[in-house]
């Protein structure tokens, strides 16, 4: 496992740790490279279990395979496992600490199906649970707040994409793509990171997105909690056009949206856009329009993750706020631990 000290990474700023982005997208391409699969297991159906900072990566991927995966993939963030779960199921659990209670129940129930199992972690009880079970397990350095562990988890889940047959092995190459786009990029993302933090401090913001980049914008959502302690809300096209279209009859200055849109956005989606921003002005003015970046999908939304994850860190800051602390949760699952 990697020594380097980017993993002593409690000591680090938040702003730090996103500047490490692509340094742990590379060190996690080569732990990937290192597992290898026993065998396959025949299975129809996929469920990733993982909350929080450790199950963002899970819905991500379920959207990046949607267009090419032959099984269905569903992301869970609950004590509980879907119905359909079986002896015919792949469970894939990530818990970057590996005591998500959460998770650890559901995986309690999966075990009770007799589903197939494999994990992600740091540590904690799910690698134990992993090692006594012989599940595969893929382990990732510890260390770091799980939201900023997202480069090192969601390359594991690529490569157990690859590893159980649902996705092919170019994924390497475009992660890889994507750390040199950002990594030469670099300077010009944080200044437009900058730029919309500023312009959106005092405001309320509502990131729209088309439906295979919602994950991402779910992303934007919690790093604006947890970072920039703030709220914000986000919807999806063409589904926000058949109900929150009609809520904007009480827009108000006070809202900012950011539209984050792809090459891979379907033209009558993008055309949507376009008409609903005709309605949405009318309420605001502020409106900002960012272009993912890339030739895939993965390329486009690591590139819109980074986008956030910085703009987030400069909104902490404008605001006066801690971008590291989560003090808030700490005392919610200390309190739970007394029940």
């Amino acid at each position: 496992m990697p020594t380097t000290p980017i993993f002593a990474a409690m000591e680090k700023t938040m702003d730090l740790l996103v500047a490490d982005f692509t340094e742990h997208l590379s060190v996690a391409i080569e732990i990937a490279d290192k597992f290898k699969l026993d065998a396959v297991p025949e299975f129809n159906n996929v469920l990733i279990c993982g909350l929080g900072g450790s199950g963002i990566g899970g819905t991500i991927l379920s959207q990046l395979l949607a267009d090419h995966c032959s099984v269905p993939v569903q992301s869970s963030k609950d004590y509980t496992i879907p119905a359909f779960v079986d002896g015919k199921t792949l469970v894939i659990a990530c818990s970057y600490s590996g005591n998500t209670e959460e998770t650890l129940e559901a995986i309690d129930h999966a075990i009770e199906q007799g589903a197939n199992i494999a994990c992600i972690s740091s540590g904690g009880k799910l690698s134990d649970m992993a090692v006594q079970n012989n599940w595969p397990l893929i382990t990732v350095p510890g260390g770091l707040p799980p939201r900023a562990a997202f480069g090192l988890t969601i390359v594991q889940l690529l490569k157990l994409a690859e590893a159980y047959g649902m996705t092919s092995p170019k994924w390497k190459s475009q992660v890889e793509k994507a750390i040199a786009y950002l990594n030469s990029n670099e300077q010009s993302i944080r200044a437009t990171a900058r730029q919309l933090a500023e312009s959106i401090q005092s405001k309320l913001p509502i990131v729209y997105t088309s439906n295979w980049l919602e994950g991402v914008a779910t992303r934007w959502n919690q790093q604006i909690s947890e970072n920039s302690k703030g709220l914000s809300w986000h919807n999806v096209y063409p589904e926000m056009n058949h109900n929150e279209l009609v809520g904007w009859a009480s827009g108000t200055h006070d809202l900012s949206v950011i539209y984050l849109t792809s090459s891979f956005d379907h033209p009558r989606v993008s055309k949507r856009m376009e008409l609903t921003e005709t309605v949405i002005r009318k309420k605001t003015p502020h409106i900002h329009h960012y272009s993912a970046k890339g030739d895939s999908k993965i390329e486009q939304a690591l590139y819109l993750i980074h986008l956030g994850d910085w703009m987030t860190v400069y909104l902490a800051e404008y605001k006066g706020a801690d971008s590291i602390e989560i003090e808030v949760i700490d005392w919610l699952k200390d309190s739970l631990a007394k029940f």
